[in-house]
């Protein structure tokens, strides 16, 4: 049984649903929800099944009832929260990025590892199946030798100069609670999935923008602040395999609601991504004779393709809620047997390392050693 407190609706959901995987009371697994607004708090966990509200997250580090503490709150919350809990001998789970910044990561890292607890980062894009079996393609050696990988995350939410900074919406927009803008928010998924696929990223350059560069602040309308997060973010890569690659991530792509996408090119064949068709991966053969060489879509949603034996008949596709469902089913596998399935600190603190590098590729206007 694991007391899980500290959640946020995707992750709350995802909870519920996991027994699809493990015969579980998943109501007894949701032990304590804690926000800062009391009522907030209360409502969100009558709607979504929870035991009990909180408004001060210390307080459940000394239950005996509670196992996992879920970190879904601002970045710049999430090493205060980790590593006391990890302290208290509690499992810790957290949002991306991992911290605000390399130094926070790495002593979160350092101690998780001597805590010995499990921890996980919900780098949840992973568990598309679609993305699931690219992974086994890539490591079957499906498309051979790789050369190229394309990553792209193009959002438009924040396009408007009315956006205010700060507050419970737009915080990503305050360097004070995000650290970073789209590179942390939305590059880092792209990040973490080209080195599952591909492998580690050794150098870089990269070049970020901001667009607009001062907007009210949500909770002083008449103050004016200026912005100092990254608005837009590309970049050049070297991954260690010898492959190159380019990454681009923004919230200024007008008509782009959440095109995150991904492309390999290898010397077999290529594979192609776009979670706004989540269900499908595109497939290139160069092996197939030339007369019916082409583009293939395969449809994601056969009981033996992953994940998919828990879930409806064939013809019925998962969307982005499943992801984190089978982040958590990962998650109480690794408790069960011990293997290694989900991305952990030591995952998130190797994505907070290029995310870092390339904000100061960026500063600096050169290229740069990840340190990877």
């Amino acid at each position: 049984m694991i007391g899980t407190g500290f959640m946020g609706r995707m992750h709350s959901n995802a909870f519920s649903k996991v027994n699809s995987f493990f015969d579980l009371d998943h109501k007894a697994c949701r032990k304590v929800v804690c926000a800062r607004d009391g009522s907030k708090a209360a409502e969100f966990a009558e709607r979504w099944s929870w035991q009990e509200a909180e408004t001060d997250w210390q307080r459940l580090l000394d239950r005996k009832d509670i196992d996992l503490i879920d970190i879904c709150v601002p970045n710049h919350l999430h090493r205060d929260i980790a590593v006391a809990a990890l302290a208290a001998g509690k499992m810790v789970a957290t949002e991306k990025p991992l911290s605000m910044n390399l130094e926070q990561g790495r002593e979160m890292v350092d101690v998780a590892v001597k805590s010995g607890k499990k921890t996980m980062v919900w780098f949840n894009q992973r568990r598309f199946p679609a993305v699931t079996l690219a992974k086994q393609m890539v490591d079957s050696g499906a498309l051979g030798r790789i050369f190229h990988y394309r990553g792209t995350y193009l959002q438009d939410w924040t396009i408007s100069e009315d956006a205010p900074l700060g507050g419970n919406a737009f915080w990503r927009l305050d360097v004070t609670e995000a650290g970073s803008g789209v590179t942390g928010d939305l590059l880092a998924h792209s990040l973490d999935i080209a080195m599952w696929l591909n492998g580690p990223i050794v150098e870089l350059s990269a070049i970020t923008e901001t667009f607009i560069k001062e907007r009210k602040r949500q909770d002083d309308p008449d103050t004016i602040a200026k912005v100092e997060i990254d608005d837009a973010s590309q970049c050049l890569v070297r991954f260690a395999n010898g492959s190159i690659g380019t990454f681009e991530a923004t919230r200024y792509a007008c008509g782009r609601k959440n095109a995150h996408e991904f492309e390999i090119n290898g010397e077999f064949g290529s594979i192609a991504f776009d979670e706004e068709t989540p269900h499908e991966l595109k497939y290139y053969n160069h092996k197939d004779e030339s007369s019916i060489r082409g583009w293939r879509t395969i449809s994601v949603w056969d009981a033996k393709q992953p994940y998919m034996e828990h879930w409806w008949v064939p013809g019925m596709g998962l969307s982005y809620e499943h992801t984190f469902v089978h982040a958590v089913a990962d998650l109480l596998a690794d408790l069960g047997d011990g293997k290694k399935r989900v991305p952990d600190f030591s995952d998130g603190l190797l994505t907070q390392m290029v995310c870092d590098t390339i904000l100061a590729s960026a500063k600096n206007k050169q290229w740069m050693k990840t340190g990877l």
